[in-house]
This record gives C-alpha cells, sequence and structure tokens, in this order.
C-alpha cells in the first residue's frame, strides 16, 4: 500500500505531520478529516524514502521501550501521546523512525497490535500477541510489564548459552592454532638442530613420532586445509537443511556435560514464555504455536508442536509434553498438577524460575568442570610435544659430559 506524507492543523492551530498507509489522497484526506485535523498538504512518499528498517536496535532499548510505555500508559496518557514522547526521546534514528511510524500507523486508525506487526524484526510474534491480548483484556500496562519482564529474562538466558557453547569452543579453537604453530613452526626449527648436530639418526621414539606428524602436517598442508574447509562448509551447509539442523540440534542434546545445560535452557524458555502468554489471556494453541516457534531447538519446537497437535484434538498439556521425552518428568507432573488446579500459568512461571536458578548454577559448573579439562589437555598436548624435542638435547648432552 503507498505512503503519504502529510500535514495538518488541529483544532488549537497546532501543525501535525506524520506518514500514513492509504490506497489513494483521498483516502488520506478522509482520514485526517476524521481526526479532526485540516489538511495543509497530502504528497505520495517517495520510493526511495520507504522505511525498510534493520535491526539496528538493541533488546535493552526494546525493554527501555516497553516499561516506559507501560508507565505512561498506566497514567492515563493516551497512546498516541505515550508513542510521541518516546519517539523524541529516543537516542536511536532507527528506533525514532520506528516508533514514529508506529504512531503514524495508529493515527491511522490501525490498533497499536497492528501497527507493531509492520515491523517484525523488532516485535516478533510473542510481543505482538500479547499487546493484541492487552488491548483486548484492558491491561496494556500490565502486559507490557510483562514483555518487559520477559525480554530481560530472555536476555539473561542467551547470555547463559553464549557462556555454555562460546568458552569450550573458543578454548578448542586456542587448541587447534597452538598444535598448528608447534608441528608447523617449532618442531621444525628443532628438527634442523638435530640434523646440524648429527643426532637426527638417533632420535628417540616419541620424538620421532613428533616430527612425522610435523612433517605430515607440513606436506599436507593444504589437504588438511581443504579439508577443514570442506567440514566446515558442509556442516553449515547440512544445519540450513531442515534434516541437518534436525540432527545437529539432537547432537547438542546428547553432549556430554553441554546437552543437559542446553536442556535446561530449553525448558526456562518454553515455561517462561507460555506462562507469560497465558497469563496475558493468549489462546493456548496460539501460545503453543509461539513457543514452537521460539524454542531455538528444532528437537523441542517438534515436541512442542506435537504437543500442541494432540491439545487441539482434546487433550491436556501434560500429556502431550510426557509422550515427546522431551521435557522432564518432573516438569510435566508441576504441569499436570497446575492444570488440575486451574492456575497453570502460575505453574509454569514456577517452573521457569526454578530452572532458571537450575540454569545458573549448571553454567557455573559447566564453566568450573570445562576450565581445567581443557586447560589440562592443552597443557598435556604442549608439554608432551616439548618433552619429545629436548629428550634428545639431554642425550647430546649426556654424550659430550662422557666425552
Amino acid at each position: 500500500m503507498p505512503e503519504f506524507v502529510w500535514e495538518a492543523r488541529a483544532r488549537g492551530g497546532e501543525m501535525r505531520k506524520g506518514v500514513m498507509d492509504a490506497e489513494t489522497e483521498d483516502g488520506v484526506l478522509s482520514r485526517l478529516r476524521q481526526q479532526s485535523l485540516t489538511p495543509v498538504k497530502v504528497k505520495k512518499k517517495p520510493k526511495e524514502f520507504n522505511i525498510a528498517f534493520g535491526r539496528g536496535v538493541t533488546d535493552k532499548e526494546i525493554v527501555t521501550f516497553t516499561r516506559q510505555f507501560a508507565t505512561m500508559i498506566d497514567a492515563g496518557l493516551p497512546l498516541v501521546q505515550c508513542l510521541e514522547i518516546l519517539g523524541n526521546q529516543s537516542d536511536n534514528k532507527a528506533f525514532q523512525r520506528v516508533i514514529r511510524d508506529v504512531k503514524t500507523t495508529v493515527e491511522g486508525g490501525a490498533t497499536f497490535s497492528e501497527a507493531l506487526k509492520k515491523h517484525p524484526k523488532l516485535f516478533d510474534d510473542l510481543f505482538v500477541n500479547l499487546v493484541a491480548a492487552g488491548e483486548a483484556g484492558g491491561v496494556l500496562d500490565t502486559v507490557l510489564n510483562r514483555l518487559a519482564t520477559y525480554i530481560e529474562k530472555r536476555l539473561k538466558l542467551i547470555r547463559q548459552v553464549r557462556s555454555a557453547l562460546v568458552y569450550p569452543a573458543g578454548i578448542a579453537i586456542v587448541a587447534v592454532l597452538v598444535m598448528g604453530v608447534l608441528l608447523g613452526y617449532v618442531i621444525p626449527q628443532f628438527q634442523r638442530m638435530f640434523a646440524d648436530f648429527g643426532a637426527s639418526d638417533e632420535l628417540p621414539a616419541l620424538t620421532q613420532l613428533v616430527i612425522d606428524l610435523s612433517n605430515a602436517f607440513l606436506s599436507n598442508f593444504i589437504f588438511i586445509a581443504l579439508g577443514l574447509i570442506a567440514i566446515v562448509v558442509t556442516v553449515v551447509y547440512s544445519y540450513r537443511r531442515p534434516k541437518g539442523k534436525f540432527f545437529w540440534h539432537t547432537v547438542m542434546l546428547q553432549i556430554p556435560l553441554i546437552g543437559p545445560v542446553l536442556r535446561k535452557i530449553a525448558v526456562s524458555r518454553f515455561t517462561r514464555t507460555m506462562g507469560t502468554l497465558l497469563s496475558s489471556g493468549v489462546p493456548i494453541l496460539d501460545a503453543m504455536d509461539i513457543c514452537a516457534r521460539s524454542a531455538g531447538n528444532v528437537v523441542i519446537e517438534k515436541g512442542i508442536r506435537y504437543a500442541r497437535d494432540r491439545i487441539s484434538e482434546g487433550k491436556g498439556m501434560a500429556e502431550p509434553l510426557l509422550e515427546t521425552k522431551v521435557f522432564p518428568p518432573m516438569v510435566v507432573q508441576m504441569i499436570a498438577v497446575g492444570e488440575q488446579t486451574g492456575a497453570l500459568d502460575q505453574m509454569l512461571q514456577k517452573i521457569a524460575d526454578f530452572y532458571e536458578e537450575e540454569v545458573d548454577m549448571a553454567v557455573e559448573a559447566l564453566t568450573s568442570a570445562l576450565e581445567p579439562i581443557m586447560m589440562v589437555g592443552i597443557g598435556g598436548m604442549v608439554g608432551v610435544m616439548l618433552i619429545a624435542m629436548y629428550l634428545p638435547i639431554f642425550d647430546l648432552a649426556g654424550k659430550v659430559q662422557t666425552h
């Protein structure tokens, strides 16, 4: 739908301007008059100036926007005025344009949730559906506060996922680089030194093994590099395919130490999202669909979608979740209790609180366990190579002393 830039005069004489979606210029004029505005200028917005927002906005800015918006709504300020104030005070130009576009859309007759839906990169399905439920129930300020809390907790989970995955991956990369430097540069230097001393024919078995590894590494470096590139490309390509992604996500959940942490994070995310949606009045099937899309793991997503299909057939939530074998029995039992007592949303929030604490402890334990293991592994490899290189030196020193 075309966009029109307009300027109009309000009843009090002040000038207002904005952007409005409409089929024709007459449609814009009609809407402005319905809002008790006297049109001064209306023109079609050039295509090159159409708003096409990328991410460009941090989650922290969205949390701040949501909190401030809830406070203003609770204080009784009109929706359009809240957007005007928040748009003017934002330091992020991209976010400022988003807020002003949302304001213009609302002024054009759309609901707040419909206006947010135009910017899916910033406001996902969960955000839009919660706002729609808040508008329908007349509790928009309450829902916005819940949203802000949810986003803050989601960001905490994301940081925990990074802690669980990035640290061991970083250590592994460092180990590969260290081994590459040793095999490609340090060992050949020792090999030349042994040749200069005439000791290259009578090297200890361990030293000869390390030198053979170095020679094999150097002579096949191109093939090794191409092989590593092929592996990375294959993994990335397969990850982008549905079956490949499912395979890798299954593997990640089965990795010792890391898998249980990722499963706890998935449970925490599901229960927090589901509890927030249900407590805000979103229908259970819609809530399950949103939870599936935001699961972050296709194995978990498949389980949630299976449970959703069973719920649509008249089943409760607990039994289908147990059948998926994705969620721990304790979680399913607590959900069953919540269903029986009619306080499912509160029970889900309690489960989320419990598992967030579990994730905190699990990530700390994972880091504590992996750090010495990785350090000992890297130190052991480096130590073996250095010992192998110094053994001939000790032999040479002994021979010199005997002579």
